[in-house]
């Protein structure tokens, strides 16, 4: 049923945009969610957190105009309810039934495509290279990137499609030229936006590494091999080879600060190996993984910030709010970074999470084999990033 299929309910409801939301959940108000998605898509993809109460009943329940009083008593009235589904049009409707019973209801304004929206810029305060470094985070799905600027210049890495016109406008509020969008990989999660910025006049880079799993447009971007440099201002931007998570996995060291280890490491986590080869090629890339840690990730000073291209509901932000930590925290915290490389390769493949949605049409997409237009690219990535190779926090193990 579509959202323009459910009739207008009778009584108004008021909406709440998804951004009030988010503000709401991160002051640690009490907040319930009536969740009117099918419970497929809801165990898959939905909004959490330690002060949320998230109850799930499809729409199809709330059609019949005698409602079961099963699933009114699962609703409580003794507080405000917020209703959300896909798109907005199910929990208006949805809202407006349980108004007209009396309940104290609103709903989320454009449903999880609206929660899919939320992009937040954050500075990395703990950064002490030359000019700012901010931290972009989709908490939808735990995507981040970083925006590194200094003396008009300014360089986004794993920049999202999605998010093409915000950098730009980024860019120009802060007085800067985007020079470069860099990926440090072929995503799975999410549809790169270096390409559709490079077409705006921004210089496109991606991995050298890379090109070799079958990326259809290399020759129109710029191509970076572990050691290349980028100047932004007087930062500069360093390319650091490490495989594993795929075969072209590639970090970039900003101006001896921050590592963006793309999904090689993360803050509670380190990546997953199986999505290039799949199962049988796992454990070979664990392996490359391994290597890639103790020998081009670890070797850097103690103080070297960590920031990966994803988090999890299992990490705990810095001070700052960024998902950052310097390296020295993360061996301290993080057993796996300490074993030796058998039990390292056993670890990371016994408890990795499902793959993510539609991973390899989002692959194809992201290697140029599969054109897709900005609606669908925005519904191919939605859901979680499931990048990590463990489905709970490695940190503090």
């Amino acid at each position: 049923m579509n959202a323009e299929d459910f009739p207008t309910p009778d009584v108004e409801v008021e909406s709440i945009e998804p951004e009030a939301l988010k503000d709401r959940i991160d002051a640690g108000e009490d907040v319930t969610l009536l969740d009117a998605r099918m419970e497929s898509d809801y165990e898959e993809w939905r909004i959490d957190g330690e002060n949320v109460t998230s109850i799930n009943i499809p729409y199809f329940e709330f059609l019949e105009d005698d409602l079961d009083e099963d699933v009114l008593e699962q609703i409580p009235e003794d507080r405000e309810v917020t209703v959300l589904c896909a798109k907005g049009g199910a929990s208006e409707y949805v809202a407006g039934t349980l108004a007209e019973r009396g309940y104290d209801v609103n709903h989320l304004e454009d449903g999880m495509n609206g929660w899919a929206s939320i992009y937040e810029a954050v500075e990395v305060t703990d950064y002490d290279g030359a000019g700012t470094l901010l931290q972009y985070q989709r908490p939808s799905s735990g995507c981040l990137g970083y925006l590194v600027y200094d003396d008009g210049e300014a360089a986004i890495v794993d920049p999202l499609r999605a998010f093409t016109d915000r950098y730009l406008e980024d860019a120009e509020e802060l007085g800067v030229e985007l020079k470069y969008a860099i990926d440090t990989h072929i995503h799975a999660d999410h549809i790169s936006g270096v390409r559709n910025l490079d077409e705006e006049g921004v210089e496109g880079v991606i991995p050298e590494a890379a090109v070799d799993r079958g990326v259809t447009y290399a020759d129109e971007l710029t191509t970076a091999e572990d050691g290349d440099t980028f100047e932004v201002g007087d930062a500069t931007i360093e390319t650091v080879y490490t495989p594993g998570h795929t075969t072209g996995m590639t970090s970039y060291l900003i101006d001896d600060s921050l590592l963006a280890t793309g999904d090689g490491l993360f803050i509670e986590s380190v990546a997953r190996p199986d999505l290039e080869e799949g199962d049988e090629g796992a454990p070979d890339a664990a392996r490359m993984l391994y290597e890639s840690l103790q020998e081009r990730v670890l070797t850097l000073p103690d103080d070297t910030l960590i920031g990966g291209a994803h988090f999890s509901d299992a990490a705990e932000p810095a001070e700052d709010g960024t998902y950052t930590a310097p390296i020295g925290d993360l061996v301290e915290e993080m057993d796996a970074l300490t074993m030796d490389e058998d039990d390292f390769v056993e670890l990371i493949l016994s408890d990795m999470p499902p793959r993510p949605a539609n991973y390899e049409d989002i692959i194809a997409t992201n290697l140029g084999q599969n054109a897709v237009d900005d609606d669908e690219a925005f519904t191919l990535e939605l859901g979680p990033n499931n990048c990590a190779a463990s489905q709970e926090s490695l940190a503090g193990d």
